[in-house]
């Protein structure tokens, strides 16, 4: 059996990781205060206020590919917004500002990554 994740399983891996990530988010706050956080976001998405998680993240994918590395869900001037942070090729770090009522892309930063120093023998480490 190959260790290589496969093309069919990046989703399944991604969905994984994206939740033992959000059920690592309360570790630092209070459970009442996560609860509450947690609860409201669960409204605002069966409103029809935000779109779910699953449906930021395949539009992400598709134009953005790259690693998720964390999500977050803030009210930002009365508007909930998405804040995705991403790995990207070569190391960069991209961080994406979505509006979570339809999806809009607000912002979005990049940190290039560190380039790789050749060694003694003039190789990448």
């Amino acid at each position: 059996m190959s260790s290589r994740i496969t093309p069919q399983w990046r989703p399944t891996l991604t969905s994984v990781i994206m939740l033992m990530m959000l059920a690592m988010l309360g570790t630092e706050v209070s459970y009442a205060a996560d609860n509450s956080d947690h609860e409201r976001a669960r409204q605002a998405v069966e409103a029809g206020d935000v779109l779910p998680l699953r449906t930021i993240l395949d539009r992400v994918e598709r134009e953005y590919p790259g690693q998720v590395m964390e999500v977050e869900l803030d009210r930002e001037k009365g508007e909930w917004v998405y804040e995705v942070k991403l790995l990207r090729k070569g190391g960069v770090l991209m961080k994406l500002k979505i509006l979570a009522r339809d999806g809009t892309i607000l912002g979005s930063k990049e940190k290039p990554g560190k380039p790789h120093k050749p060694n003694d023998q003039g190789e990448p480490r």
